[in-house]
């Protein structure tokens, strides 16, 4: 394993412990047994860490295109809100801290400015899907898949907040809950 894979596993593991407010790079590089220095050759920062984590470790969403046509529109939003719990719920644990540091916050918020990422991710990337489905003509002209693709994304973070609140590593019943949410949204 590579010095780079070494320092994303250190840091995922470091920030579920921690978070991403209470953890620091030299923890993370003492974790993953390299110098601070060294970690910083392979990201500039700590935002880039995390985004790092998110992008590499944590549960990966089916790229729009792989889906468009595959199976129903309903199955398709179905398997992704699945994948949306699944990555909620190993993220929020991570991110959550931030929200109660504002000149943290701040600082966060600017750096996965720089790095062209943030919490509206996943809700575009269900939102791609649905605009590629209604491209296609699968998806009724009255669906909204932007505001369809934030309730979607919603209910799924929603879920994770509560199986973190309830001391759990992933949400219960995932695939019926994933089930449920889609049902509640009109696609």
């Amino acid at each position: 394993m590579g010095t780079r894979d070494r320092i994303l596993d250190a840091a995922a593991s470091v920030l579920r412990e921690r978070g991403i407010a209470r953890a620091t790079t030299k923890e993370i590089a003492r974790a993953a047994g390299c110098s601070e220095a060294l970690l910083y050759k392979y990201f500039a920062d700590k935002q880039a860490l995390f985004v790092g984590v998110l992008t590499e470790r944590a549960p990966r969403l089916d790229p729009p295109a792989a889906l468009v046509g595959r199976a129903t529109v309903v199955e398709n939003v179905t398997t992704l809100v699945g994948q949306l719990l699944a990555f909620y719920a190993r993220s929020f644990p991570m991110a959550a801290s931030i929200l109660g540091a504002p000149e943290l916050l701040a600082a966060h918020r600017a750096g996965l400015s720089r790095l062209g990422a943030g919490p509206e991710g996943p809700a575009r990337h269900v939102q791609s899907y649905l605009e590629a489905e209604a491209g296609a003509g699968r998806i009724s002209d009255d669906v909204d898949p932007s505001a369809a693709s934030r309730a979607l994304a919603g209910a799924a973070l929603f879920e994770a907040f509560l199986a973190a609140y309830a001391g759990l590593p992933e949400v219960p019943d995932a695939d019926e809950r994933a089930r449920t949410i889609v049902a509640a949204v009109r696609l």
